[in-house]
């Protein structure tokens, strides 16, 4: 559209056969290869109309977007104040399971001290049976390797008694010996 406001101007400017004042300050300020103030005219034009065309429908949807980035902000702080709930239930949670876990371990000591202790209760009444129970087996034994050396002292005795008596008896105590036992029984029939 600017140009062709352009040419028309050029053409109304121009006196036929001369420059006129316009073109000459046009050709001198202007007129610069590849430089062409109509294209930036023409440009600031469609810039300003699309943003005046555009602003509106622009505005409301930079306005929704805002709005819906704002609720996501505040359902993002209500979701970390959640999780910081959560933490803080969490972290009790452990702290108690710590206090827990001592209890229990100091529960667990109590408990191994006691069964060591009963232990050593029950091994000292068992080692005071067995030493009862050893000293009762050592004196029967005792009795009755006594009542063993009795009984082979006496045998022997009697033994070594009867070897030394058949030393001293010769025939004829022998003789007198079996008269005398013949009679007491009642003498011979």
């Amino acid at each position: 559209m600017l140009a062709f406001i352009n040419q028309l101007t050029f053409l109304l400017a121009a006196p036929s056969g001369g420059e006129s004042d316009l073109m000459q300050f046009y050709n001198q300020y202007f007129n610069i290869p590849g430089f062409e103030a109509w294209k930036f005219l023409n440009l600031a034009i469609f810039i300003t109309l699309i943003v005046y065309l555009a602003k509106k429908p622009l505005s409301a949807a930079f306005k929704a977007r805002r709005e819906q980035i704002r609720a996501e902000l505040i359902r993002a702080e209500q979701e970390k104040l959640a999780a910081l709930q959560k933490l803080t239930a969490t972290e009790a949670k452990l702290a108690q399971l710590e206090t827990e876990k001592e209890n229990i371990l100091q529960k667990a000591r109590d408990d191994a001290e006691y069964e060591a202790k009963r232990l050593a209760d029950q091994a000292s009444v068992e080692t005071d049976r067995l030493r009862q129970q050893t000293e009762a087996d050592l004196m029967r034994l005792s009795k009755q390797t006594n009542a063993q050396l009795r009984r082979f002292s006496a045998e022997e005795s009697i033994r070594l008694a009867e070897k030394k008596l058949r030393a001293q008896i010769d025939s004829g105590i022998d003789a007198r010996m079996v008269k005398a036992s013949i009679q007491e029984i009642g003498g011979l029939n």
